[in-house]
Formats: structure tokens, C-alpha cells, sequence
């Protein structure tokens, strides 16, 4: 290994499964992170050799495979890995034998559909607003829908100093509508249906752009080959940089 094919530190702990590089990023700031003993600035470079420990315990080499999963999300599993701090976290609920992480967030009132990976890189790819990958979502309020609601939320509404997207908005009952996202705004629908005056009282996501909800709450499953190579072509000219 050259100096210019050296791995940076956060990329290294995405690539064997430790956790995304955001994460990572988080523990290097926090002095967590130590190569051969020493604390590392962020963007230092591995060399053949380096021992790297995180909290003091050694981490392995990259894995030749990875985990991808989905997971129907039940309402009050919260969408962290620190099991610590959070009892009714999404790593416990799985109980997966890998590590595994979240690739972006339900929260905590929310149920549906979420991606889950030991492949920290793929975290840095999908799921971004401006590469267009598609959510969708069944939303139920506390009234009666009308057609500005729908006309207003498609068309954007003005929430955390922002207009959200043009998007597409169907009623499908008096009180229920599918939303289809582009953006990952934090509480982007309940901040949406809050600023027409509107409360949502079950918020469901069922697609995440090919891949769709099948599974009863609480179940998880592998993705399939097929899923997994139209998830590979569809991310394959993605940035890096995750948003």
C-alpha cells in the first residue's frame, strides 16, 4: 500500500462493517479512535501494519461479505446503534448476529420500512436527496383531507428555513394519503401536515425506491439478489458524501 491508495481512518472502519463513516467521524472527534496507540486527526491514512482499536478493543479486517436487510420498524423502536443510551434501539430489537446499522431513519412514532447493512460504505451512497431515490410513505391524520391539502403538499410547503420538494401526493380515504419523497428532511411529512394544520397519527413507509414493504412489523429479511443488483446500479454513480 502507497501513501496514494492509503485508506482513510473513516472509510477503513465503514469498509469492515464497524459502522458508516459519519459514525465514524463522530468517534475520531471523540478521540475514541486510536491507530497504533495514537489518537488520529480526521483524514489520516492507513499503512500496512497499522493496528487500529476503537475504545481501546482492536477491529478486524474487511469482511469478503456483507449484510443487507429490511426491516418492517415497529412504532417505538428508535433508529440508533447506541444501545446504551437508548433501550428500545433498533440493534437490540434485530438481534442480528453481524453488526449491522441503519441506512437513514424511521422515527421513534413512525413505522414501516428501513434498510440495514454491515457495509458502511453503501451508507455514503443511497438515500440522498439529490440522488433522487424514491420513499414512499401511507400517512393518516387527525382530519378530514381536502384537495388543498393535497394541492398544497405536493406542490411544497416551507418547513426548517426550506421549501421541501415538488412531490407526489394521492388521497386514498377521507383521513389517508401516499406521499412519495425525494428529500429526508428531519419529520419532513409530520413538519409538512403540522404547517396546513394537520396532525398525523400513523406515518407508514412501504418503498424504498425498488424495494418494497412485505414483511409483518417487528420481521426482517435479506435482500434478494435481484433487489441487491438494482440497488448496486442505481447507487453506482453516487457521491460519496452522505448527507
Amino acid at each position: 500500500m502507497t501513501e496514494s491508495n492509503a485508506t482513510r481512518i473513516n472509510k477503513y472502519l465503514s469498509e469492515i462493517g464497524f459502522c458508516s463513516r459519519r459514525a465514524a467521524d463522530k468517534l475520531i472527534e471523540e478521540g475514541r479512535v486510536t491507530i497504533n496507540g495514537k489518537i488520529p486527526e480526521m483524514g489520516t491514512k492507513l499503512m500496512p501494519g497499522d493496528i487500529v482499536k476503537v475504545d481501546g478493543k482492536a477491529v478486524g479486517s474487511p469482511k469478503s461479505s456483507h449484510v443487507y436487510i429490511a426491516f418492517n420498524k415497529p412504532v417505538g423502536i428508535v433508529c440508533t446503534t447506541d444501545t446504551k443510551a437508548e433501550k428500545d434501539n433498533i440493534i437490540d430489537y434485530i438481534r442480528h448476529p453481524e453488526r449491522i446499522f441503519p441506512i437513514g431513519r424511521l422515527d421513534k412514532p413512525s413505522e414501516g420500512l428501513i434498510l440495514l447493512t454491515s457495509d458502511g460504505d453503501i451508507v455514503n451512497k443511497i438515500l440522498r436527496a439529490k440522488n433522487n431515490h424514491e420513499k414512499e410513505y401511507i400517512v393518516t391524520v387527525n382530519r378530514p383531507i381536502s384537495k388543498d391539502f393535497i394541492k398544497r403538499m405536493s406542490e411544497g410547503i416551507p418547513i426548517l428555513g426550506t421549501i421541501t420538494n415538488p412531490c407526489e401526493v394521492k388521497q386514498l380515504s377521507k383521513f389517508r394519503f401516499s406521499i412519495i419523497l425525494t428529500q429526508g428532511l428531519n419529520r419532513q411529512i409530520r413538519r409538512m401536515c403540522e404547517y396546513l394544520d394537520y396532525e398525523v397519527t400513523q406515518l407508514r413507509r412501504i418503498r424504498i425506491m425498488h424495494i418494497h414493504l412485505d414483511l409483518p412489523v417487528g420481521k426482517w429479511r435479506d435482500l434478494s439478489p435481484r433487489e441487491m443488483a438494482i440497488l448496486e446500479e442505481a447507487i453506482a454513480d453516487s457521491s460519496k458524501t452522505f448527507e
